[in-house]
């Protein structure tokens, strides 16, 4: 089941870009990098409670900001429609080492995450039967079709990007899906759940440590934001186990969680949509097959064509995205990437390079997010 689930999708491929190219996706990608982290972050009070916007959103905006402007870009700061698809493909090795990060720490926090209890653990059962079991049809109602899958199956944080971009492509409609599901996390994620959390924590029906719980969706600023927001209308000592209790269902979220909709979430949310699309879909065209719309279309129509990147450039990728994030690191939290700091980000490297050596391995059979 797992070969056909995270099987390769045939998709159109485009023509190698050049090597100058590529030079120039990474440059402007180490100058958003620096720009965004130069910003850092930045609180925003509201009421009694803040708000946390971290150099994601920055990053996130520079770089819309400079897809939109490129046609009227001197050329070597243009991003032609061939580097973006290119930078389409260099997101996938690149979440692995997030997901390389994230392993690291489930291994080192399982002591923390067993005293945590399984009401911490139960917390995932929440957010899938929230993302999928709500969010799902609402979507179908709505007429969105394949692109529910990847916006519903998550909380659509990077874990579940990596999971989707492995099995679909970032290029499919259940790519599109997960990523409209990521930005609009990001852009008003913490904004709502901020206002979200401080309202029904002002309604006095719920524990404020099961509130704390339910504060860890996988997001840092999110967790963080909804926390406060919890914390402000409690006294000093619960405001404390509030934070810890946030802290530690954000862990089992972004660790734990990863599997859960790796095994569950995603196998499930397939199932149901093949159940349910018939009944509560709008006769809209599937993305997916666009020649139901023009009969006259070509079969295997698609408006993005996948970039192959070789072993080689994907080392190299690696190499630099770990650089960036030892410039990350400097730059928000003034980590001097002495020889230690450097030795643990090989270690991140070395433990992807391993983990893509036995993907490949084990014939692609088994998910190389795993």
């Amino acid at each position: 089941m797992a070969g056909e689930l995270f099987a390769t999708n045939t998709r159109p491929v485009a023509p190698p870009v050049s090597g100058g190219g590529k030079l120039t996706l990474f440059l402007l990608a180490l100058v958003i990098v620096v720009i965004a982290e130069a910003i850092g972050n930045v609180s925003i009070p509201v009421g009694a409670g803040k708000i946390v916007l971290l150099p994601l959103l920055w990053a996130l905006l520079l770089g819309g900001a400079l897809g939109l402007m490129s046609p009227r870009l001197p050329a070597p700061l243009r991003l032609s429609g061939a580097l973006q698809n290119a930078a389409g493909a260099y997101l996938q090795p690149a979440l692995l080492i997030f997901i390389a990060k994230l392993g690291l720490l489930v291994g080192g926090s399982l002591p923390k995450i067993l005293a945590s209890g399984w009401a911490l653990a139960f917390q995932e059962f929440g957010h899938f039967f929230g993302t999928m079991v709500f969010g799902l049809p609402v979507a179908l109602l709505l007429g969105i079709k394949r692109e529910a899958i990847g916006a519903t199956f998550s909380v659509g944080r990077e874990p579940s990007l990596a999971i989707i971009g492995e099995r679909y492509g970032m290029d499919s409609p259940e790519g599109r899906g997960v990523l409209a599901e990521y930005l609009t996390g990001t852009v008003f994620g913490a904004v709502f759940i901020a206002l979200l959390a401080g309202l029904i924590t002002s309604l006095g029906i719920f524990n404020p440590l099961a509130l704390a719980m339910g504060a860890g969706v996988g997001s840092g600023s999110m967790m963080a934001a909804a926390s406060g927001a919890i914390a402000a209308q409690q006294t000093p000592e619960v405001a404390k186990d509030v934070a810890t209790f946030a802290a530690a269902s954000n862990l089992v979220t972004t660790t734990i969680g990863t599997y859960f909709t790796l095994f569950l979430s995603l196998p499930f949310t397939i199932w149901a949509y093949g159940k349910l699309e018939p009944i509560l879909g709008r006769n809209r065209p599937d993305a997916a097959h666009p020649a139901a719309a023009d009969p006259q279309a070509p079969a295997h129509q698609s408006a993005h064509e996948e970039v192959r990147i070789g072993l080689g450039e994907t080392v190299l990728a690696w190499i630099l995205i770990g650089a960036y994030g030892l410039i990350g690191n400097w730059l928000t939290y003034g980590i001097v990437p002495d020889a230690q700091v450097v030795a643990g980000m090989a270690i991140i490297i070395g433990t992807v390079l391993a983990g893509w050596g036995l993907y490949l391995l084990l014939g692609r059979r088994l998910p190389a997010v795993l």
